[in-house]
Parts: C-alpha cells; sequence; structure tokens
C-alpha cells in the first residue's frame, strides 16, 4: 500500500520523542524509526513481510552530504568466494547469509509441505518459512551498506565492472532439443551469485557514492582477471585456476580477484581522464 504523505490515506507525524504514521481506516500507530527523516516526506509505504510491518518513507529535496575528499581511488571485484577485493589487495568475505540458513530453511519448508492446506498450522509454517527469508534479507542489505559506506568514505573514485548479473546467473538447463552441460554445478553458482546480492550491493554503492560527492566508474568486465597488470600480457592460459593468476610471459604470480580488482581500477581512471571537462 502506498500513499502521497499529504493525503488522508497516510500521514507520517513526528513530535518530539514520539514517532507515529496515520493510517486510514487504523489511526495513529507508532513506529521505531531507525534513522532522522531527512528532507521533505513525498509518499509513505506500509509493507509487510513475514509477522513484521514496514513504514517505507520516500523523501524529496534531500540535502547532499559530501564527505571531505581523500584522494584515493580504488577499483573493486565482486566475487563469491570473497565478495569485494579491492585494488589495494583488501579482501572482504563473502557472509552466504542463504546458505548459513540452509537448514533452517529446509526444516522450515519440510513441516510446511506436511501441514495441511488451510490449516492453521500451515499459515504458522509459511510465516516461519517467510520469516527466515526476511532474515535473511535483511542480513544482506544490512551487510552490502556497510561494505559500501566503508569504501564511499575512503575513496573519492571507486571504478567497479559493469556486470550483467541477469546474464551471469541465467540456467544452463538448456532444452530437450539441446540440454545443457555441467547443469547441476552451474546451478551452484547461480545460488551463490544470487545469495552474494552483488546487483543490491552496487545500488547501494551507486546511491551512498552519490550522496557523498563521489565519483563511481562502471568498466567493461572483458578480460580483467586475463590480463597481466605487470607485462599487459592477455590470454585465458593465465588463469591457472578460478583464484590463482600466473602469467604466462613475465611470471607474475598473484591472485586472479586481485588483477581485476587493479585493471578496473586502471581502465577506470583511463576512462575519467579521456572524458571532456564538463
Amino acid at each position: 500500500m502506498e500513499w502521497p504523505a499529504d493525503r488522508d490515506g497516510c500521514r507520517w507525524d513526528s513530535v518530539t520523542g514520539e514517532h507515529r504514521v496515520y493510517l486510514q481506516g487504523v489511526g495513529h500507530v507508532r513506529v521505531h524509526r531507525h534513522r532522522p527523516i531527512a528532507g521533505r516526506v513525498k509518499t509513505l509505504s506500509v509493507k509487510r513481510e513475514g509477522r513484521r510491518w514496514y513504514v517505507i518513507v520516500s523523501c524529496e529535496d534531500v540535502s547532499a552530504a559530501p564527505l571531505p575528499p581523500t584522494g584515493r581511488a580504488v577499483g573493486i571485484g565482486l566475487g563469491v568466494a570473497s565478495f569485494v577485493t579491492t585494488s589495494d589487495g583488501e579482501q572482504i568475505d563473502n557472509p552466504r547469509h542463504l546458505r548459513a540458513a540452509a537448514d533452517q530453511l529446509a526444516e522450515a519448508q519440510q513441516a510446511l509441505a506436511r501441514c495441511q492446506r488451510g490449516s492453521n498450522r500451515r499459515k504458522q509454517a509459511r510465516a516461519r518459512v517467510a520469516a527466515l527469508h526476511g532474515k535473511v534479507r535483511r542480513q544482506r542489505l544490512d551487510h552490502a551498506h556497510k561494505v559500501a559506506l566503508a569504501l564511499v568514505r575512503r575513496h573519492d573514485v571507486i571504478c567497479h565492472e559493469a556486470l550483467r548479473i541477469a546474464n551471469m546467473a541465467r540456467s544452463a538447463r538448456g532444452t530437450l532439443a539441446e540440454p545443457g552441460r555441467n547443469v547441476a554445478q552451474k546451478a551452484g553458482l547461480n545460488r551463490s551469485i544470487l545469495d552474494a546480492g552483488w546487483g543490491v550491493f552496487l545500488s547501494i554503492l551507486t546511491a551512498k557514492a552519490e550522496s557523498a560527492g563521489r565519483t563511481l566508474i562502471a568498466v567493461d568486465p572483458a578480460n580483467t582477471s586475463r590480463t597481466c597488470p605487470s607485462c599487459g600480457h592477455c590470454g585465458a592460459e593465465n588463469r591457472v585456476t578460478q583464484a590463482a593468476f600466473r602469467c604466462l610471459r613475465c611470471g607474475l604470480d598473484t591472485h586472479a580477484d586481485l588483477v581485476g580488482a587493479v585493471n578496473v581500477l586502471r581502465a577506470g581512471l583511463a576512462r575519467r581522464d579521456a572524458a571532456p571537462a564538463a
């Protein structure tokens, strides 16, 4: 449900020490505000997630809060083993929230399947499954916000790959006439990609960078992890394994994710320098 803030359907009321939302047909409901409201409230949305209710406040005329310059630029690569690898050599672990909750989800889904349709027990079991999925989503969002904020605070320029996540997570099952190959392995990779939440993270990073006055540059991901940052040699044979990089020309031996992040930074800075002055 969504209403303009100044209509009768829904209204945000805020007085000292108390925050309430007015819902037509319900009245005033107290809410827990997790951060101050900035700007002017434009719309209010009421959303239910499992057993929890949320009020989503959309604001306009929000003043930008640029951060002081740091003089630093960074390239980042997104992955499954490591959530983020930076061109400075930092690796941020992938918490794999969905995998961590897999046993609880499987148990809850099995309990749901055993319940009779239309029964109260089935309603409770369905709410349990929804609550677990909601917890995973909140954990994923919290992690993405923290990582994005740390990057924005430390760097003036952040370069990342322009990933086509929907294509990367596409099924390899194929058709009856042309069945896919390595379907099980690809399905597992797809789950890991979606669990990592790259798309959510990049959206949050974009919003935080814009608010802080930082520059975000997306670059073509082609060959970023196959090109040697030392001598420039590019080839699939440089990737010894998914994680290992060894240049066949100069012998550089390092982590493939680090190679990718360094090349992303260089490509991003080259694109920035080539752009015409505003």
